[in-house]
């Protein structure tokens, strides 16, 4: 576990809150340490985090209990004065889409979990923005924080608003496929033939998509754009190191967010595109919800994700399915919503929704193996859970779909499909493109 070593009175944690005036979070990102920390997410506060007071690393199957018991002893008993809760101390990071870990150095730093306690960070709330200064350790004294915190507000209220970016995205120089499209069709209809047989129920196979830039991609201008096209959806970054490589995205698949005894997660699998016109788009709705193949593959994630919250609920309830749509694309939706039955922790609910069969398949071991023995590529934190946790252990994570791994001038962009029995791999491969879309069209823009 990477945190800092307790002496014999434990880890002492030190946080500090204050109002601030910000002029703007993009102006923060630009202005806060490294590694950088950005989360936003429907009806919550969004954060502009840097540097690490405190960080936690773990691997292998036990990974998400390491994590909770690292987090218990960094955030318990701390000396913490906020004026809000959203500004409390949180760690944010997340974890491997496999058990393994990451296996190539396409994803070095990023193992099979990682979060990070900020040494200071930035939250807006709709009642203010606040800074926060964080410090874990024997030497944390509350005189010391306090004397950064000051120093941080002069320096945060005297950045310039930087929110107009005046200078245009990099070039795509080139673009290189893992997958060529006549292998993609061959492993698709390959995934068929064991649905059909009996062995799989549904499996999501995906690809990605490795882009060279004629410079360095700034990240926080393309979460900007991406919050002004996709403002519903869950934006994040995670950086491993001051500087390197940077895992970003705006996702629409919540995965949990737990508050007290209050459980709320969705159901987000089917996809088609946006249409033209007003009628179009209506129509291409309309079409989704009837369509068997995609209902199909829906009702699969809706009554899994019942079956997995079930041991923890006093009660699940699921809303009726609708469409949601994207700026590029549209959903099949259910929200669900639970009641826990004990104080069961976040991450207990994360590990037992991880990964759903929006990302993975069924039966759940069956379609991990064929996924694995199928993409030329490291899923790495892809389709993984990204997201916060506090000291109560509540928290929202999000599914890491939609998103992209940028180090220097290249950058890898990631997309999958829900394979059935009933799929057309020609169909897929078009799905696959409109879902590379989020991210392709900042960098094209």
């Amino acid at each position: 576990m990477g945190i800092p070593r307790s002496d014999e009175a434990g880890t002492r944690l030190v946080s500090r809150s204050v109002r601030a005036s910000v002029p703007s979070l993009r102006a923060a990102l630009d202005a806060v340490p490294g590694p950088r920390t950005f989360w936003t997410a429907p009806d919550e506060a969004t954060v502009v985090a840097g540097g690490a007071a405190a960080t936690l690393t773990a691997d292998g199957r036990n990974r998400f209990d390491a994590i909770k018991e690292g987090i218990d002893r960094v955030l318990r008993a701390g000396d913490v004065h906020a004026g809000t809760e959203a500004a409390c101390p949180r760690l944010f990071g997340g974890f491997a889409f496999h058990d393994e870990g990451t296996e190539d150095d396409t994803w070095a730093g990023f193992p099979g979990a990682r979060f990070v306690l900020p040494r200071v960070q930035v939250t807006d709330t709709d009642r203010g923005t606040w800074l926060t200064v964080n410090a874990v350790g024997p030497d944390a004294t509350a005189a010391g924080v306090e004397d950064r915190l000051d120093a941080e507000r002069d320096r945060f209220e005297a950045l310039d608003d930087r929110d107009t970016d005046h200078t245009p995205p990099p070039r795509i120089v080139s673009r290189t496929r893992t997958t060529p499209r006549e292998a993609w069709c061959d492993s698709v209809e390959a995934a068929i033939d064991r649905i059909r047989a009996g062995d799989l129920r549904k499996v999501v196979l995906a690809q990605a998509l490795d882009v060279t830039l004629d410079r360095p991609l700034s990240v926080p201008d393309v979460l900007a754009r991406l919050g002004d096209t996709y403002p519903d959806c869950y934006r994040f970054l995670v950086e491993p190191a001051a500087d390197g490589a940077a895992f970003f995205g705006a996702t629409p698949e919540r995965l949990v967010s737990r508050h007290g005894r209050t459980v709320t997660t969705d159901a987000l699998a089917g996809t088609t595109g946006r249409g033209d016109t007003p009628a179009e788009d209506d129509w291409l709705g309309e079409e989704l919800l009837g369509d068997e193949k995609n209902v199909h593959e829906h009702e699969l994630v809706a009554e899994t994700i019942r079956e997995q919250l079930a041991p923890f609920a006093s009660t699940i309830t699921a809303g009726q399915r609708r469409v949601r749509r994207l700026a590029t694309v549209q959903h099949l939706f259910t929200p669900i919503t639970a009641t826990l039955g004990d104080d069961t922790h976040v991450l207990d609910l994360v590990e037992a929704l991880h990964p759903t069969p929006a990302v993975g398949g069924l039966p759940p071991e069956r379609a991990l193996a064929t996924i694995r023995e199928t993409e030329p590529f490291d899923r790495g934190w892809y389709a993984a859970p990204v997201g916060w946790i506090d000291a109560a252990g509540n928290g929202t994570f999000a599914v890491a779909i939609r998103s992209a791994l940028a180090r220097g001038t290249e950058t890898s962009l990631f997309a999958g499909v829900g394979v059935v029995a009933d799929s057309d791999p020609d169909r897929e491969w078009d799905e696959v493109q409109l879902k590379y879309r989020p991210i392709l069209d900042e960098l094209e823009r």
